[in-house]
């Protein structure tokens, strides 16, 4: 049985040189590492000058850039080859919005099908951007592993300009350019960025110098930190540093975007695009996204957040609400499948499993709720249209995927790649069979054995705590994610009124409490069985509660509330 554990207070001194006059603040930075006003200060008011580094710093910057400005200049047909993600779709609008906005229309987006083509450049690809005539492809969220592909892309005489934020191989593809600051001898401070960052700021180099050759005012760059925004916050990046601004500054521009598509998403999914939070895009905008590429269609997300009237943005995010709806279908019967084969290896320091007859596309998903569930990390395999093995990885309990896979023995994969957090792979079908006993000797290796049962919160509230007031400080920490999570907390003794599930399949879990003022405070779970609680609640009974407290304005009603992490008993 799992206990709480909150972390120490600290005193009312020391919290007045972090954050002066609100304690419940200062302790809650001083245990993000923040222990000083002026760094409390820089957290909770990230600025877009300050914060934000010149793009110049990126190593292959001013090869890019010189490359790009030839391609403008010549007219040349340019290929903007992105990935299928909810990084790199965003990424491919930020830089078709840039193309467009300096007058050059000679230009396509490829986004490769996730099921036959798999992640990245590849030959049947390139063969098509020859037959358009493209002269240079420019790579967003992809292409810093793609060694043999950028050499037959030079081969028959097309440029590659590499723009990527996944960790490189030993060896660098033989590109015009590559902008990829994980690359080494890069100097750019900060090394967190996703892919559609690592364009955008590929664009702020460009408009640096050439602005005035198109009549592109100062800042208009800015708008395009929607997409950022979308794609940082989508991406499983940490949101401290350069992120977090990108992240805060592309939700403000989020609520204030004209963009048809992001109104007609909003919409779908009934979501006030003033108030977008963090949330809302990791919930709604960013599932609707992936289900694109999920399902076979990558190119209807593009065509959705590019579009420029709103009849054909209501049209596209109508259909990209059914693939996703379909998405969710499939993803529950993969997921019931891969829980029964999970008690089978239930000992494994990660989890591995896999069958021919899943498809790759959807297992980043179930690999992403098991790891939660499990707290350790999740490999699941499945067979691609080309009759390849590929999977799809996500880190549990705070583990890297990435040195797992790094630390299996030789031959256990065809290829991989990825950063901490998440990450894919292909597999031989001699491999496939030792692959699960490759990667559970190298998680006891990276990882260590035995497990953390216990419950970490940031400290203890009261019921009464759970009003408008903690809402707007906590609000300062915003936005949340991974390397900033949200603040938990754990309201001890505490006897609900009523507990009832709720949903069209029972499948979401409600608890209300009445406190001594007489007000109701309700406590949400969604999808409660992947929370594998360690207590049952019931009305009535005394118990620990341990959660986040949020403010939803779902279908325009705002209520503040508790978001269940777990149950514990007394």
């Amino acid at each position: 049985m799992g206990r709480i554990k909150t972390k120490a207070s600290i005193t009312t001194e020391k919290a007045d040189t972090i954050h002066p006059g609100n304690e419940f603040l200062a302790h809650l930075l001083f245990h993000r590492g923040i222990t000083n006003t002026s760094d409390a200060h820089d957290f909770l008011d990230p600025d877009y000058t300050k914060h934000t580094y010149n793009p110049f710093l990126m190593k292959g910057m001013k090869d890019a850039v010189a490359r790009i400005k030839k391609a403008v200049e010549n007219k040349e047909q340019i290929c903007v080859w992105a990935d299928y993600d909810a990084d790199g779709i965003p990424g491919a609008v930020v830089f078709s919005d840039f193309l467009k906005k300096i007058g050059h229309e000679n230009y396509f987006v490829y986004i490769p099908d996730r099921h036959y083509e798999g992640f990245g450049l590849n030959k049947k690809g390139i063969k098509e951007c020859v037959e358009k005539g493209a002269r240079l492809v420019i790579t967003i969220d992809c292409g810093i592993a793609d060694i043999d592909e950028v050499s037959y892309a030079r081969t028959m005489g097309i440029d590659v300009v590499i723009t990527d934020h996944h960790e490189p191989h030993d060896i660098l593809p033989d590109a015009v350019a590559i902008v990829d600051h994980k690359q080494p001898g890069c100097d750019y401070p900060f090394k967190e960025l996703c892919g559609a960052a690592v364009i955008w700021k590929v664009v702020c180099a460009y408009l640096s110098l050439y602005r005035d050759n198109h009549d592109v005012v100062e800042g208009w760059e800015k708008w395009l930190l929607d997409m950022v925004g979308i794609s940082t916050l989508s991406d499983m990046v940490p949101l401290i540093g350069e992120n977090r601004v990108l992240a805060r500054y592309g939700l403000f521009v989020i609520r204030k975007s004209p963009r048809p598509g992001l109104r007609a998403l909003c919409a779908e999914t009934n979501i006030d695009q003033r108030t977008v939070t963090e949330d809302d895009i990791g919930f709604s905008i960013t599932p609707r996204i992936n289900a694109a590429s999920r399902m076979g269609v990558p190119m209807d997300a593009f065509l959705l957040l590019s579009a420029t009237t709103d009849a054909e943005a209501i049209l596209l995010s109508k259909r990209l609400e059914r693939v996703n709806k379909e998405r969710k279908t499939a993803v529950a019967t993969l997921s019931k499948e891969a829980r029964k084969k999970i008690k089978e290896r239930s000992n494994d320091s990660v989890i591995v499993m896999g069958d021919m007859s899943w498809r790759p596309s959807l297992l980043g998903l179930v690999a992403n709720k098991l790891a939660s569930e499990f707290k350790k990390p999740a490999f699941l395999w499945g067979v691609d249209g080309d009759g390849v093995i590929k999977g799809s990885c996500r880190g549990g309990g705070g583990k890297s995927v990435l040195e797992v896979m790094k630390g299996a023995k030789e031959g256990s994969f065809l290829a991989f790649g990825g950063h901490k957090a998440s990450g894919g792979f292909e597999v031989s079908f001699d491999a496939i069979h030792s692959l699960a006993e490759a990667l559970h000797l190298s998680g006891l290796t990276v990882l260590g054995n035995g497990t953390n049962d216990e419950c970490m919160a940031d400290m203890s509230l009261s019921l009464t705590d759970v009003h408008k007031k903690t809402v707007e400080l906590l609000s300062k920490m915003s936005p949340f994610g991974v390397g900033n999570a949200r603040p938990v907390f754990v309201f001890e003794n505490v006897v609900p009124a009523v507990v009832a599930k709720f949903g069209k399949e029972s499948n979401h879990l409600k608890i209300s409490f009445r406190h001594e003022t007489g007000r109701v405070v309700d406590a949400i779970a969604f999808f409660v069985d992947d929370l594998n609680l360690k207590a049952t609640p019931f009305a009535g009974k005394l118990m620990h509660l341990v959660g986040t407290i949020e403010e939803s304005s779902f279908m325009g009603r705002r209520e503040i509330r508790i978001r269940i992490i777990d149950v514990l008993e007394v």
